[in-house]
């Protein structure tokens, strides 16, 4: 008589569990989980609708003068972005860029230095503004918006009273004639001519950053941190990642487009007014909410940021070529922050559902 044959191991009939990490995700999926959507389909929908509502709108001249205006806010716009992906905000951006071209410019009249000289100081202390700010941020663990409210108002009333104490008004002495201007017009506010078109420098620099931005954030190490530090900085500490140091990183990287933009605010005018940039921290913190980042952090992407600076582009200048009231352009811009948060809202909660 034979001996009965052994029974079979205990498990799922049909195999183990595929690895989660193994599974390919549909085309539709990854499409549907790119931040940016929502932004991309705003922006073909401002596009077409001002290029029915404006004849001039599709001229080359036109376009590029959009890009231009989209390229003063996303130079600012793809920092800004990073930063919320990281959890924080900067309610001092409008005026530090200000600040940044004030100093450059009265450092170099006052000190009779190349102008090149003031515009390193200005890096140096704009940098200083930006890690007072991380620093402040990390150490007393206070909101952000009230540390960067709080540099908001000593920055503009800096602006403000050291110019007219230095230069007996509200704006700065022309510095057009001293060494090195032209060198540094031609950095920060030439515009390159390729065949018929006349592309402003910024358009290049804003290219560049959100180029940068995006390989940080999806290539590097310190990119893991940023999305880790603004979904839950307590666990992000757990698992080993210097949240401290990655959210002054961030500042510093704020303060880095500030003085970018700065330079080109001094090198286009050549004049600075103290009291400019207020307002303009909203309209960058707009630009990034528009292009798919989160008021709670842990989500987002520089390329959203840019897109959302486009629509915000192709915005201001649309209703001018449509020839329409100017008045009205704080309310298109308020419902388009509205609809584009609330598709966003839709695109994520579809693409959790898909997951």
């Amino acid at each position: 008589m034979s001996a009965p044959a052994p029974a079979a191991p205990s498990g799922p009939a049909d195999g183990p569990a595929a690895d989660e990490r193994l599974i390919t995700r549909s085309p539709l999926k990854k499409l549907l989980g790119r931040p940016e959507l929502g932004a991309v389909v705003g922006a073909v929908a401002v596009f077409l609708f001002f290029a029915f509502a404006a004849d001039s709108f599709l001229q080359l001249s036109s376009l590029t003068t959009v890009l231009y205006a989209a390229s003063t806010i996303g130079i600012m716009a793809v920092p800004v972005a990073l930063l919320m992906i990281g959890g924080e905000f900067d309610l001092s951006t409008g005026v530090a860029v200000t600040s940044s071209a004030l100093i450059s410019s009265m450092f170099s009249y006052q000190m009779t230095a190349n102008v090149w000289v003031g515009v390193g100081v200005s890096l140096l202390l704009t940098l200083a503004v930006g890690l007072f700010n991380g620093v402040m941020l990390t150490r007393t663990r206070l909101p952000s918006f009230i540390i960067t409210l709080g540099t908001f108002l000593m920055l503009t009333g800096l602006n403000l009273g050291l110019t007219k104490l230095i230069s007996g008004t509200v704006s700065t002495k022309s510095i057009a004639d001293m060494e090195g201007f032209d060198s540094a017009r031609a950095v920060f506010a030439s515009t390159l001519t390729v065949g018929a078109v006349h592309i402003k420098i910024t358009v290049l620099w804003w290219i560049a950053l959100v180029a940068v931005a995006t390989w940080i954030l999806l290539r590097t190490r310190y990119g893991n941190w940023i999305f880790a530090a603004g979904g839950d900085a307590d666990a992000a500490r757990a698992v080993g990642v210097p949240v401290r140091a990655t959210k002054i990183g961030l500042y510093l990287g704020v303060a880095l487009g500030a003085w970018i933009s700065g330079q080109h605010l001094l090198f286009s005018f050549d004049v600075v007014q103290s009291g400019e940039g207020v307002g303009n921290e909203l309209i960058y913190i707009i630009a990034a909410v528009i292009g798919g980042c989160l008021i709670t952090g842990g989500y987002g992407s520089a390329i959203g940021s840019a897109i959302g600076a486009l629509i915000f582009g192709m915005t201001s200048k649309g209703i001018v070529y449509a020839e329409w009231n100017p008045d009205w352009f704080k309310f298109f811009l308020g419902a388009m922050l509205l609809l584009a948060t609330l598709l966003n809202h839709w695109v994520r909660k579809r693409a959790e559902e898909t997951a």
